[in-house]
């Protein structure tokens, strides 16, 4: 399937003989590229979709500026960023992450990226 949103989606399958019909929710993780904390209730906050908290015994997303300085550090419970550091907005500029998850059956899951906050 091409074209998806992040987000929690179910697929739905049937046999070759259409008899017999079973569900699967399948997540697909997204990471926004960019966000913009104007407001006006459109790509306000930075947050990470299509991850569900309870599948995970940790998580830690940990977000940096250019130079590498730690600006946020939250969990998948807590999961948003709206470009504040310690009350003070930062300047439109590219960020970095880090996101660490652990999977309740002990396999785990490692991203970093990068993605702009835009005035």
């Amino acid at each position: 399937f091409g074209n998806l949103t992040g987000g929690i989606y179910t697929l739905f399958v049937r046999d070759e003989l259409q008899c017999e019909e079973v569900s699967i929710t399948i997540p697909v993780i997204y990471f926004p590229k960019f966000f913009t904390p104007n407001n006006d209730g459109f790509n306000d906050v930075w947050k990470i979709k299509g991850i569900l908290a309870n599948n995970y015994i940790y998580s830690q997303i940990y977000i940096f500026d250019r130079y590498g300085k730690l600006l946020k550090a939250m969990t998948l419970n807590n999961n948003y960023w709206d470009g504040l550091y310690k009350g003070s907005r930062l300047p439109s500029s590219d960020y970095w992450f880090r996101i660490e998850l652990l999977k309740r059956d002990g396999t785990s899951l490692y991203r970093q990226g990068h993605f702009t906050l835009k005035y």
